[in-house]
């Protein structure tokens, strides 16, 4: 299994076990990682899952699609080069020992 390490908006750090094939965005809500909020329960709704990730895995997830890139204009914490929505990104042995940062909303 995949370990995750959030970087929470306070300066904490939360190391999660992620399942393959599980989104970014169920890791979170299954271990109550702050500033995760997904109200729309990953239909791409809303960004209220709005994560960054560092740019090495960016490369490794694809390219972004037309409606997440729309989506993540409403975002409450400004966008940056590594936004996503983290209920469009699915868990895999790539992402192991990624850092994913949670914005400040």
């Amino acid at each position: 299994m995949p370990k995750i390490k959030f970087l929470l908006a306070d300066g904490a750090e939360l190391t999660v076990e992620a399942q393959n094939g599980r989104t970014l965005m169920e890791t979170a809500l299954e271990n109550s990682v702050p500033g995760i909020i997904a109200e729309c329960n990953g239909s791409a709704a809303c960004a209220t899952c709005h994560v960054v990730l560092p740019e090495e895995i960016m490369s490794a997830l694809g390219p972004i699609s037309e409606h997440e890139n729309d989506m993540l204009d409403f975002a409450e914490a400004s966008r940056e080069s590594g936004s996503r929505l983290s209920c469009q990104i699915k868990v895999s042995d790539a992402m192991d020992n990624v850092s994913v940062r949670v914005p400040a909303a």
